[in-house]
C-alpha cells in the first residue's frame, strides 16, 4: 500500500496522512482479526464433528449439524400453534374450543394469576425423550436447542419482557440434580433476547410432592404459599413486566403460584414462557 507525500507547506497534512494511514492499517487488521478468528472456529467445529459426530437430539441418528433433529423426529415433533387458549396457551383441537374471547373452559371459569402464557412443543412422547434428559440425565446442552424453540414461540412476550425470572427448585432437589433446567432455559432466553434475567428471584421455600398424578386442585393446593420472594429482590421485579420461565407447563398451578408471588412484589404484569405444554385431555 502506497500514500501520498504531505505537503510541505501544510504543518498538519503529515499528521493528517499518518491518522489516515493508522485507520487503514487498523481497519484491516481488525479485518484480518476477524477472519482469523472465524477459520479457527471453523477449524474447531470441523475437530468436534470429527470426534463426536452431530446427533439427533432424541434418536441419535446422524444429522448434518449439532442441536437438529433428523428428518424423521422433526416430523413428529409437535409444536404448539394457533388455535389455542389466548391465556394459558393449551392448544386446542378445533379453534372452536374456544368460547367467543378465546378462552378455554379452564381459562374462563377461574382464569390464572399470569397474563399470558406460551409454549414451544406439545408435551407428548417425543416431547418426553428430548426434555426428560435434559431434566435428569445432564443434557444441559439442550439448553440451547430449546430456548431457540422458545423464543419463537415466545416471541411477543419476550419483546414486551423486561425480566427473566425461572421457576426455583427447592435446595434438597437442587442439590440432587446440580442445576434449575428452568435458570437453563433462562439464560439461553436472555441472551437470545437480550434480556436481563434475576435466577434467584423466587425461592422455593419448602419441598412440594410430584404433581404428575395430580388433579388440577390437588396441584393448586400442593404449591400454595411454596415459593416466596427471596430478600432484596423487590427492586427488580417491581413495575416491571415480567416473563416466568418454566421447562413443562402443566395445569399452570406452580406458574399461577410463581406468578401471583411476582404480583404481590409489585411486578406490573406476569406472563409465562415454557417449552412444553402438556394437553388438556378434556380438549381432544
Amino acid at each position: 500500500m502506497s500514500l501520498p507525500s504531505p505537503d510541505p507547506a501544510d504543518p498538519a497534512a503529515g499528521a493528517r496522512l499518518l491518522s489516515g494511514a493508522s485507520r487503514v492499517v487498523g481497519g484491516a487488521g481488525f479485518a484480518l482479526g476477524g477472519r482469523i478468528v472465524r477459520v479457527l472456529r471453523q477449524a474447531g467445529g470441523t475437530a468436534l464433528d470429527l470426534l463426536l459426530p452431530p446427533a439427533c437430539l432424541t434418536c441419535d441418528a446422524d444429522v448434518v449439524l449439532h442441536g437438529a433433529f433428523c428428518p424423521a423426529c422433526f416430523r413428529r415433533t409437535g409444536f404448539v400453534t394457533e388455535p389455542c387458549c389466548v391465556r394459558c396457551g393449551v392448544p386446542f383441537a378445533f379453534a372452536s374450543q374456544g368460547d367467543a374471547s378465546g378462552l378455554c373452559p379452564a381459562c374462563a371459569i377461574a382464569p390464572p394469576a399470569f397474563a399470558r402464557a406460551r409454549a414451544a412443543l406439545v408435551y407428548d412422547a417425543q416431547a418426553r425423550d428430548l426434555i426428560l434428559p435434559f431434566k435428569h440425565a445432564d443434557r444441559v446442552e439442550v439448553a440451547g436447542v430449546l430456548a431457540r424453540l422458545m423464543a419463537r414461540a415466545g416471541a411477543g412476550l419476550l419483546r414486551e419482557a423486561e425480566v427473566l425470572v425461572p421457576v426455583p427448585l427447592h435446595r434438597r432437589r437442587l442439590f440432587q440434580r446440580r442445576y434449575n433446567q428452568a435458570a437453563l432455559l433462562a439464560f439461553a432466553l436472555g441472551r437470545l433476547a437480550h434480556r436481563p434475567v434475576v435466577a434467584d428471584a423466587l425461592l422455593r421455600r419448602r419441598a412440594t410432592a410430584s404433581l404428575g398424578d395430580k388433579s388440577a386442585s390437588e396441584r393448586a393446593a400442593e404449591v400454595a404459599d411454596a415459593f416466596v420472594l427471596r430478600a432484596g429482590r423487590e427492586a427488580r421485579v417491581a413495575g416491571r413486566s415480567v416473563l416466568l420461565i418454566d421447562d413443562v407447563l402443566t395445569s399452570g398451578a406452580t406458574a399461577g403460584a410463581c406468578a401471583r408471588v411476582l404480583l404481590a412484589a409489585g411486578a406490573a404484569r406476569v406472563d409465562v414462557l415454557a417449552a412444553a405444554r402438556v394437553p388438556d385431555p378434556r380438549l381432544r
